[in-house]
């Protein structure tokens, strides 16, 4: 358990990512895949649908012992919550109501962001949307982790810890790396957040808030769902920086783990990306993938040559424009 990382920096690359060349190959003999792009219908249905089965849960739970509450938190509540911020994920690239309603889109996303607990959807989406147009951007893609993380979660030990502790790490990152000002959405979202968390701890306890709150840094941590965190970007084969995940824990999370897909084609809302790698299934193939996010953490965690480092980054030339 404590030996050490080799890996002592990032996998500096001088080449653009992969993805703009490859989506120009793809809709040049495809050109079908643009029928795919724009808002998904049942998106804002399902969406709904989840709040309100949180809503009957933080009913349910005001009631129950605490062994109880905590034993739902994981069980239940830190599934849908992490559903939910994949949802929110989906949201940030207009999937909901489309590109022409670009604000109902924002605040649709902070009533998907009640059951959270959290008040992060209307900056998940200004630094998102860098890490798509910058991936790997040195000082611009918050979704890197700081030198501090790849320095100290450097034995097997630590990287249980930091995988406990990511949520925190993906709230903090920002403010280290790339802080940008509060906009009056920012605020809306905390008024609206906070404005909510008070109104269902007078209306109901404490209980549904712990399990709100527990909920979501839990099934952000270690938890089966989260495996996408790493799966998605960190550096398992020399040359490849997106891999894609084709398991059944898609069915829960927007299909998410399309990420190859993802990344070609944003916006594409999730229910449609197994339809890209239908058509285009020879620029997806022969791309080392996963089947198991779990079994990407363990050997995240056990792999002597992994570390928060093992990612790939590049620094950016020209004009950066920012959201």
């Amino acid at each position: 358990m404590g030996n050490r990382v080799a890996r002592e920096d990032y996998e500096w690359v001088y080449t653009d990512q992969p993805h703009a060349d490859r989506r120009k190959d793809i809709l040049a003999k495809y050109p079908e895949i643009k029928t795919l792009m724009g808002p998904d219908p049942r998106l804002k249905w399902i969406v709904c649908m989840m709040v309100i089965i949180q809503f009957l849960a933080f009913y349910l739970v005001k009631d129950l012992d605490w062994k109880w509450v905590l034993f739902w938190t994981y069980a239940f509540g830190s599934c849908i919550n992490h559903s939910m911020t994949l949802a929110i994920h989906e949201i940030s690239h207009n999937t909901a109501f489309g590109n022409n309603r670009a604000m109902w889109n924002r605040w649709f996303a902070m009533f998907a962001n009640l059951p959270i607990g959290l008040p992060y959807s209307a900056s998940f989406k200004r630094y998102h949307l860098d890490h798509h147009r910058y991936l790997g951007g040195d000082g611009i893609d918050v979704d890197i982790p700081t030198d501090f993380e790849g320095w100290f979660f450097c034995t097997r030990f630590r990287k249980f810890v930091w995988i406990i502790l990511q949520p925190l790490f993906y709230a903090i990152r920002p403010l280290c790396i790339n802080p940008k000002p509060i906009t009056g959405l920012e605020l809306a979202n905390v008024a609206v957040q906070l404005s909510f968390n008070v109104a269902l701890y007078w209306l109901c306890g404490a209980k549904p808030v712990v399990y709100m709150m527990a909920g979501s840094l839990l099934g952000m941590g270690l938890h089966p769902i989260s495996g996408h965190f790493i799966a998605e970007h960190y550096m398992f084969l020399k040359g490849h920086e997106t891999y894609s995940y084709y398991g059944s824990l898609n069915l829960l999370t927007f299909n998410v783990g399309y990420h190859n897909e993802h990344h070609d084609f944003p916006s594409i809302p999730g229910r449609r990306l197994p339809m890209v790698k239908k058509i285009a299934s020879e620029f997806y193939d022969d791309l080392p993938h996963y089947t198991s996010w779990v079994k990407v953490l363990f050997d995240f965690i056990m792999d002597d040559q992994l570390s928060p480092y093992s990612r790939v980054k590049r620094r950016l030339k020209g004009d950066v424009k920012q959201e």
